[in-house]
């Protein structure tokens, strides 16, 4: 398995690869699905669709691209703001996946997590054929209609003071700047108070939050709770920008774009087609993070494509990852300036054994016999012992994680799994 930078992407990006580019995309990247994605390609089943294809096609030829061997579904942001709020969770704006469910073994006296397959993956894998459960085809019709039921002309009107109190910034850098004060202002309380508003509607769980946070001794947001903070920003952000006429309010899909940022803390690459994130990404990101656009990973995408397809035909027919378990190593490919920056791969792309502490646990490098692969797999899942659920470990500290997944053996016209090794 390549591993590599993780990435989050929306809908406008994976709709404008083929299906080999897509492929490419799955093997160098890990890929940090967000739920929005989820709901906006389920929310297709409920579009109008052109060029003679059923909704059901469109969501199908989404779910088929969608990468599946090296992609984790992010948890919600309101269960990450939730589980940070009451402290159950110390959420870390890492670049990494925010993921649940893990659940904490020991194997050769190191600690691991195995977690397995989520609903959201379970789903898409339905999808790829066609199959849509009655229950989904609600939670499509009722997002839609959520969504159209927003007012954004009446959420920018209420920021109108607040806009011209500032002097009617234009620049989105300067909108930026100002919801960044407001964050930072002198009531600390009222600022916790705004984000509960935006992100928790129980009345007394907001008096619960509260409450917690005096015992504290009222500290900074921004130290308190720094996800509620980024995810606060951003929507501070939406509105002063809509107040500013920088961000339409006209336009109802602007509240979904705009939600991807909050999922920015957990990516390493963030990619896009569409407007607004092109204009708005760029200001949420950390100087270890990188934007690009859709159209330039689409292009690099195909020429790594074309790379492969120049190989001898009979290592064609091997598994992507006997000869693609790294980008090549050329600075002219996108995909290889990125991996470069996020993954400081080792010199010769020679993938050492993963140490942790004084334990050392062998993992197959990149590029090894899939049969090599799947013994050591098999020697986990046999001698992994369960811990107790509650029992905490990170991933930092975790020796071995495991994934379950259902993957395509091809994608495209490449083969990932060599059939005489699909299990």
């Amino acid at each position: 398995m390549a591993q590599g930078p993780i990435l989050i992407f929306d809908k406008s990006t994976l709709q404008a690869l083929n299906p080999d580019q897509a492929n490419w995309m799955d093997n160098f990247f890990m890929s940090n699905i967000t739920p929005l994605f989820y709901i906006e390609t389920l929310a297709d089943l409920e579009k109008e669709v052109k060029a003679g294809k059923t909704p059901e096609q469109v969501v199908g030829e989404i779910a088929y691209k969608t990468p599946d061997m090296q992609a984790h579904p992010n948890l919600y942001h309101l269960t990450l703001i939730w589980g940070e709020l009451i402290g159950n969770a110390e959420i870390e704006l890492k670049g990494f996946p925010a993921i649940g469910g893990g659940k904490p073994v020991m194997y050769q006296g190191a600690k691991a997590i195995i977690y397995e397959q989520s609903p959201e993956a379970e789903a898409l894998n339905r999808w790829k054929h066609g199959e849509f459960l009655e229950i989904e085809r609600g939670i499509a019709v009722k997002w839609r209609h959520e969504v159209e039921s927003l007012d954004l002309k009446a959420m920018s009107a209420s920021f109108k003071g607040i806009h011209q109190a500032a002097g009617r910034p234009t620049k989105l850098e300067d909108i930026k700047a100002l919801a960044d004060s407001i964050v930072d202002g002198p009531d600390q309380e009222k600022v916790l108070r705004m984000g509960l508003a935006f992100t928790i509607s129980d009345e007394g769980s907001v008096s619960q939050i509260v409450a917690r946070w005096v015992s504290f001794g009222r500290p900074k947001i921004r130290n308190y709770a720094p996800y509620l903070t980024h995810v606060l920003t951003v929507d501070l952000f939406f509105c002063l920008g809509m107040a500013a006429s920088q961000i339409g309010s006209d336009r109802k899909s602007n509240v979904v774009d705009i939600a991807y940022l909050y999922y920015l803390p957990f990516c390493m690459v963030f990619t896009s087609r569409d407007d607004l994130h092109v204009r708005s990404a760029p200001l949420f990101l950390r100087d270890d993070q990188t934007f690009i656009h859709g159209d330039a990973l689409k292009a690099d995408l195909k020429r790594l494509d074309e790379y492969y397809d120049a190989l001898p035909e009979k290592t064609k027919k091997e598994s992507i990852y006997s000869f693609a378990a790294y980008p090549p190593n050329d600075d002219s490919f996108l995909v290889t300036q990125l991996w470069n920056k996020h993954m400081r791969p080792p010199e010769g792309y020679v993938q050492k054994p993963m140490k942790y502490e004084a334990k050392t646990i062998y993992v197959p490098p990149a590029g090894s016999d899939p049969k090599e692969i799947m013994k050591a797999l098999d020697d986990f899942q046999a001698n992994a012992v369960p811990l107790d659920p509650n029992t905490p470990v990170s991933m930092d500290e975790a020796a071995v994680v495991q994934f379950s997944k259902s993957i395509l053996r091809t994608k495209g016209k490449w083969t990932r799994i060599p059939e005489k090794d699909e299990q």
